[in-house]
Formats: structure tokens, sequence, C-alpha cells
């Protein structure tokens, strides 16, 4: 049998090793974020009903807003995000959720779905979510709620756009905490959602028979 022989610097070499793997065992993963669920307001059912279908398309977004953690910005052009805070979805999940339940709240369309659940639909509501976050103008002071939707109304048919708007809104938080952006911002999706519902249905002419 051969014996092997370690130095003693070779040992203590690797004794940093042991010990990081040691406390990285001991410390284990980092605290999972705390989830925050957003509840907007939903446009109350009543009014005439519209013959056609509609599908909600998935709403575009850039990368740092299309996420699960609950964005900030500061001026000029900084973006970060709450610490050890999140949605349960992406926003742009979360919007497109709040657009179908929204149309559907309304009791007037025949019906409203997914643009994913391949149900026909005579018209499909291509968004996109240029702002969904918590603004901070003044560094202590309490962030402003922005949800911008930037939407277009297209006939499935031809696929022309019927019209175009965009839909914002700003709602100032009670204090700088995540609970109370998080009001704000659900009390802006609020405004949005009633708009873009409204010109929806506006701005949809009524199919031919």
């Amino acid at each position: 049998m051969r014996t092997i022989h370690l130095s003693r610097r070779t040992v203590a070499a690797g004794i940093p090793g042991l010990v990081l793997a040691a406390c990285s065992d001991i410390i284990g993963p980092p605290p999972a974020p705390k989830l925050y669920i957003l509840r907007p307001a939903l446009p109350p059912p009543g009014g005439p009903k519209v013959p056609w279908a509609l599908a909600v398309a998935m709403p575009s977004a850039t990368a740092g807003l299309d996420s699960s953690r609950i964005a900030i910005t500061r001026p000029p052009n900084g973006m970060d995000y709450y610490a050890d805070a999140a949605w349960p979805d992406r926003a742009t999940a979360l919007v497109q959720t709040a657009l179908v339940d929204a149309f559907e709240a309304t009791g007037r369309i025949a019906a409203v779905s997914r643009e994913t659940d391949a149900v026909h639909a005579d018209y499909v509501l291509i968004a996109d979510l240029q702002d969904f976050e918590a603004r901070y103008d003044q560094p202590e002071g309490s962030p402003t709620a922005v949800v911008r939707l930037d939407v277009r109304l297209v006939n499935t048919a031809g696929r022309n756009i019927m019209g175009h708007v965009l839909v914002t809104r700003e709602v100032q938080a009670t204090a700088n905490s995540v609970p109370a952006a998080v009001e704000a911002l659900d009390s802006a999706l609020s405004g949005v959602l009633a708009e873009t519902v409204q010109w929806t249905l506006a701005a949809a002419p009524a199919l031919k028979s």
C-alpha cells in the first residue's frame, strides 16, 4: 500500500474552503420574498351588450419591467426593484389577467378570452405595458405609482387596426413603503382598466350579421 504524505501547507490551504462550505450549509438559501397581490377595482356590470367576441393578447414590455419583481424608478433614468418583495407572476401576465377580468365584469361582451386560448374572437386587444412602477421623485419621499398602457384594437378578419389609445394613470402613495406603493399601483391599474374597457367598447364597430 502506498502512503500519501500531505504537507502542512496543503492541509492549511484546504481549510478555508471547508469552512466556507460549512458556513454555506448553515446559512442556507436566502428567504423567499413577500408576495403582494393586486386587486384592482373592476368596472361595474351594465350597459348594452355587443355581439362580438374579444381576445386579450399578452402585453409586451421591456425586460426590466416584465418581471415578478416590483419595479421602482428614480430620476433621471434609474431603475431598481424593492428588496424582499415580489408579485406572484410577471407584470405582463398580471395585467393581462386584470384586463380579461375587467371585460368579463361588464357582462357586455359575448365572450372574452386570452389570445392563447385559441377561442374564436372577432377582435384582439394588443397592448404595450410602458410603465408599471413606483416612481421616486424624492429619495425619501413617498413614490408615485405609474401605469401606462398603449392599446390597439385589431380586427381578426383583416388584421386591421380599428383604433389606438394611450392610457395613463398616476397615483401618489400615502407613505414610503412597499404596501403603500402596491395600494397606489392597485388604484392606478383600476383607472387604466376602466378607461381601456370603455374605449374598447366604443372603438369596436358593430359587426354585420
